[in-house]
């Protein structure tokens, strides 16, 4: 599917989000090593598990506000709130409410989710829909190109202006979604519907959910979903910690010296720019191979990334380790949202939307046990147990596969 046959909808999305995206790249990588030495290893995890059990239960309205409300309310909210948290942790030279900040932007985008998944899944064909899909992943990973390597350079000292930049961004884009897009979702509930308190959604989200999980198939994508991403989300938690604290500093030619951070941002980097330059190809090419063998290349590229990584604390090895972390990532970059689609009826589409995108905020609310668990046991250790979750995961993906199969001869 060429752009420009694209939805007036999903460019305008396309343009702003990639501005936001820019920004954001800017200064989050560098947060978990900011709020690490601010507080310890031991309490930053305990509070990034806090901050995203929180994102959890947005995750879950989120999907019944898409559905309920439409998708473009939902996003514009989203983008404003992102915008003004941004903001005030701009303004604020305290690790305390910056964290207050950083959960609060967090919480938002895990509104933001559901609604513009459902909305590319409301105006793209299903034949299309791993190509847009892509597209929008690619566009994202560019941005982790650039970003990370100007924030390695300028986050530690000009963390205000990067924060302000981003907010700013945040709400230029509510304002395009808000004035230049058009409504998407082919259902909206009556307006007495709308008075229900948020508790009462929460207590019907978790009825919604019910009966989505007992969809087994589903389900176990889910689980599996869970435990590979206790690898893939330690790009942000444990790998930067550990980048600065293995690579003190390394020197190129004798002239050139890039600090831990640095080295980060660089790696970093690395893996936006694979993704950006190879998910549409890669993607294409994976549409002829069967989803198991895919999913399951995923995870054993991502359990052999957290061994290299475990083995060669050094900068080559980390430029290894990341080739093969994002080979796992772009093998499976397209066809997870299509796959999700393919399972989720039409009226359900923003609560499917929501409930896998719980793959990642429950692990995301599991992952920073890594930082502290690599306080007692070590390092090593840490990324051969990541390592060993990835294979596991694999075994999940195998049991879904074959039962979906039996799922659909018995239709």
């Amino acid at each position: 599917m060429r752009l420009r046959d694209w939805d007036k909808n999903l460019k305008i999305r396309l343009i702003g989000e990639a501005l936001m995206n820019v920004t954001f790249w800017m200064f989050f990588p560098f947060l978990t090593i900011y709020f690490t030495e601010s507080f310890g290893k031991g309490t930053a995890g305990v509070l990034l598990i806090g901050s995203q059990i929180f994102s959890v239960i947005a995750n879950l309205l989120g999907g019944y506000y898409a559905d309920r409300y439409g998708r473009k309310r939902m996003m514009v909210i989203s983008a404003c709130g992102q915008g003004i948290a941004f903001f005030i942790f701009a303004i604020t030279n305290m690790p305390v409410i910056g964290f207050i900040c950083f959960s609060v932007a967090s919480i938002f985008g895990s509104f933001y989710y559901p609604a513009s998944q459902a909305m590319v899944a409301d105006v793209v064909n299903e034949k299309d829909r791993s190509d847009v899909f892509a597209v929008f992943y690619t566009s994202t990973n560019i941005a982790v190109v650039i970003g990370p390597l100007v924030g390695g350079i300028f986050f530690a000292y000009y963390r205000f202006e990067l924060l302000l930049a981003s907010a700013f961004v945040c709400i230029v884009l509510a304002f395009l979604l808000w004035k230049f897009t058009r409504e998407t979702s082919p259902i909206q509930e009556k307006r007495e519907d709308q008075s229900d308190k948020w508790h009462q959604v929460l207590k019907k989200q978790f009825s919604s959910y019910g009966i989505i999980f007992k969809d087994r198939v589903f389900l176990l994508f889910i689980v599996a979903g869970v435990l590979i991403g206790q690898t893939f989300m330690q790009l942000d938690l444990l790998i930067p910690v550990y980048t600065k604290e293995a690579i003190n500093k390394f020197s190129f030619f004798q002239h050139f010296t890039l600090n831990g951070e640095q080295i980060y941002g660089f790696i970093l980097s690395e893996n936006g720019f694979l993704v950006a330059l190879f998910t549409v190809s890669i993607t294409r090419w994976v549409a002829k191979f069967k989803e198991k063998k895919v999913f399951i290349l995923s995870c054993i590229c991502y359990a052999i990334s957290m061994y290299f990584f475990a083995i060669f604390p050094n900068l080559w090895g980390f430029v290894i380790a990341m080739a093969i972390f994002s080979l796992g990532e772009l093998v499976v970059a397209g066809i997870q949202q299509t796959f999700i689609s393919k399972l989720a009826p039409e009226h359900m589409r923003g609560q499917y939307f929501a409930a896998a995108s719980l793959r990642y905020t429950i692990a995301r609310t599991i992952a920073p046990i890594s930082i502290p668990l690599a306080s007692f046991i070590g390092y090593f250790q840490t990324f051969n147990i990541l390592a060993i979750i990835a294979v596991l995961s694999a075994g999940i993906y195998i049991i879904m596969f074959n039962k979906l199969q039996t799922k659909q001869k018995s239709i």
